[in-house]
């Protein structure tokens, strides 16, 4: 009879530790795909970029530079091949869009091109898609990480190599400038 008991408590124990695994890899797969849904709308923002980049050389080519840190910035967010590498160069790239944008306040005529408005808005509508799959991800990291942080899921997690995973952020050189409200001049 304790036979029974022990053996009954043993394969509740396991079924326990074995639905802790699987949880912690439903968690992981759910946070790569997130990202795999930012590296969707991040292959539209690469593919719009060039369109982007072509109308405004043709009204700015003394931004040259600008336009080479643009293309730069885009080269290797196409070449990231980690997570957190792609991660550091989508932030690379939103600086440089960034400052493009800004280059692009000192051309009115461009601003009134009909082909670079319909860039431009395709470029809102995808960094606006891009915010909510970056939200996502960071929700799903977070119920990952938690998951690995938790008693008693955290032991099973350390056996099988599961750990802390990084938020999609803003890097801590940039974080200044982003935290400033945006000067509006008419």
């Amino acid at each position: 009879m304790t036979g029974i008991i022990v053996i009954a408590v043993l394969v509740i124990i396991a079924l326990i530790l074995i639905s802790m695994y699987n949880n912690l890899v439903k968690l992981r797969n759910n946070r790569e795909n997130a990202f795999a849904n930012i590296d969707v709308q991040l292959k539209q923002r690469y593919d719009l970029v060039p369109q982007l980049v072509a109308t405004v050389k043709g009204y700015a080519t003394h931004e040259r530079e600008l336009l080479e840190k643009v293309t730069a910035a885009r080269s290797a967010c196409m070449n990231a091949t980690s997570i957190n590498d792609r991660v550091q160069a989508d932030n690379a790239l939103g600086a440089a869009l960034s400052g493009l944008r800004v280059a692009v306040e000192a051309y009115p005529e461009l601003k009134a091109n009909q082909n670079f408005l319909q860039l431009q808005n395709e470029l809102s509508d995808i960094e606006n898609k891009l915010a909510s799959v970056r939200r996502f991800f960071n929700s799903a990291t977070k119920e990952l990480n938690t998951a690995v942080q938790s008693f008693p899921s955290n032991i099973i997690a350390g056996m099988f190599g599961f750990k802390k995973e990084p938020m999609f952020e803003i890097p801590a050189s940039d974080r200044a400038a982003h935290e400033k409200a945006p000067e509006i001049k008419f």
